[in-house]
């Protein structure tokens, strides 16, 4: 028989794309990503396999030869479609020692928000619609209540995020106007967030006062004599810190202030903590509610942070000031779909039983946990390391420091411990090692990401709680 007839009876191997599309494995992958995907995927690896027979490749042809080949190349099929259509953003673990990660994602729901969110999700809404009336309703209607108890605001409202909070503020309060704020809170936040280049966007024009390090009341008092200031500004320092020979003014006295000139004080407390952190033996934090009372009209910040809830900016202070803000057209442009609003209120539940908010709100779980618990946890799952890793990583377990957030309280650390990676290598090949090391746990199917610091890459403990789940992510590695 010549060759051409020879690959002409193996192409009768080769299973009918419409058999493999009937395969159990093929039927659930289609209900999962789409039948019409599945299919163009088996197209192409029906067309690999004649390539291959066309090219007399023996192995192939043995596979196609088996009882199993239907099956097998169903469960081929599969495999691709489950890698080439799976969600790019996916689940990791974050061992980095970051807690509040703002490149991971910062906060993880809590359940009940979780579930807030699918519910609202998967049905249509009462998003803007007045069940009583029924009249068109507002968005924020579900949540300002909420709000105003937990902060003791007279309105607040929300956006996407914290940047277009401040934004859309100034921009509804002083815009083509000048905004007293001191020089040493003229910072960039994060991804290029500068105080000074929003204030701009916003239309604002920055009247700096004080110095870098001290500023004084009397700054701020000067400024209203040398130029017309329609609004005083504070940014809190919630992932800054300068320390020294330094000053500054608290919202107390600028309220004051602020009141003898009739000009709003608006208040960036970035991080917005609803509680006192210090009860929890964590470092004390302003709470919205300290800087409303203290005088605050508004007051902006984040709710995935140290809130623990979704990405939104939370503005809350004045009935009147929030009025304004809610009337600006920018309002609409920076608004929140339901799911966002529905996990929002979910959050917010929650610090209605203040006694079981450390057990409930993950954020609140991971800062308050045990140092000998986590010190036990690497004890546990060190030997699996040291096992998989023989001869490529030297293992140790050490102590080391969390760290609460890059973006909320960055100098405050917590005790922790570490499972640490020394890459066993020759001097100038190090690197190398260490870089592959730390590529091979990122590129499992839940990656898991740590910190390479001093020449060894660390996986910090404080925030993983399923270890079993990262025990069977570790075969992988084999």
């Amino acid at each position: 028989m010549s060759k051409a007839n020879k690959n002409t009876s193996f192409y009768n191997l080769i299973p009918s794309l419409d058999k493999l599309m009937r395969e159990d494995v093929l039927v659930v992958c289609a209900e999962k990503f789409g039948h019409q995907s599945i299919k163009l995927i088996a197209q192409e690896v029906l067309g690999y396999l004649r390539e291959k027979i066309s090219a007399s490749d023996v192995e192939t042809i043995s596979v196609l030869g088996k009882e199993s080949a239907v099956s097998d190349i169903a469960e081929e099929i599969c495999a691709r479609a489950t890698n080439a259509l799976k969600s790019p953003i996916t689940p990791v673990f974050n061992l980095t020692g970051t807690v509040i990660h703002t490149n991971l994602g910062r906060a993880a729901l809590a359940p009940s928000a979780v579930v807030a969110m699918t519910q609202a999700a998967e049905q249509t809404t009462n998003l803007e619609y007045d069940l009583e009336t029924g009249k068109r309703g507002d968005r924020d209607t579900v949540i300002e209540g909420l709000l105003c108890d937990l902060t003791g605001s007279e309105a607040a409202t929300v956006v996407n995020n914290n940047a277009a909070a401040v934004l859309l503020t100034l921009n509804s309060l002083a815009r083509g106007k000048k905004v007293a704020i001191s020089r040493g809170e003229l910072v960039e936040i994060g991804g290029a967030f500068r105080i000074p280049e929003v204030m701009t966007t916003a239309g604002c024009s920055l009247f700096e006062v004080g110095t870098t390090n001290r500023t004084h009341l009397n700054d701020y008092a000067s400024a209203f004599e040398l130029d017309e200031v329609a609004l005083l500004m504070k940014v809190h320092s919630s992932n800054y810190e300068i320390k020294g020979f330094t000053s500054s003014v608290s919202e107390r006295e600028l309220a004051s202030l602020a009141r003898q000139k009739d000009v709003p004080l608006i208040s960036d407390l970035g991080s917005g903590s609803l509680i006192n952190l210090s009860r929890y033996g964590l470092p004390s934090e302003p709470t919205v509610k300290d800087v409303i009372a203290d005088g605050a009209n508004i007051v902006t910040f984040s709710g995935d942070k140290l809130l623990g809830g979704p990405q939104v900016g939370i503005i809350v202070g004045s009935k009147k000031l929030i009025g304004q803000i809610k009337s600006n057209p920018l309002k609409r442009a920076l608004r929140v779909d339901k799911t966002i609003l529905a996990a929002l209120l979910g959050t917010l539940r929650l610090y209605q039983d203040p006694a079981s908010l450390s057990h409930r709100l993950p954020i609140l779980r991971n800062l308050t946990r045990n140092a000998d618990d986590i010190q036990a946890l690497a004890h546990e799952i060190a030997p699996k390391f040291v096992t998989l890793l023989s001869g490529i990583a030297i293992v140790t377990i050490e102590d080391c420091m969390s760290q609460i957030g890059s973006g909320a309280l960055p100098l405050d650390l917590m005790p922790s411990s570490s499972v640490v990676l020394a890459p066993v290598a020759e001097k100038g090949q190090r690197d190398i090692a260490l870089q592959k090391l730390a590529k091979s746990f990122r590129c499992l199917p839940k990656p898991i990401i740590g910190r390479i610091s001093d020449g060894r890459l660390f996986f910090d403990l404080r925030c993983l709680w399923d270890k079993d789940e990262l025990l069977a992510q570790l075969d992988f590695l084999k």
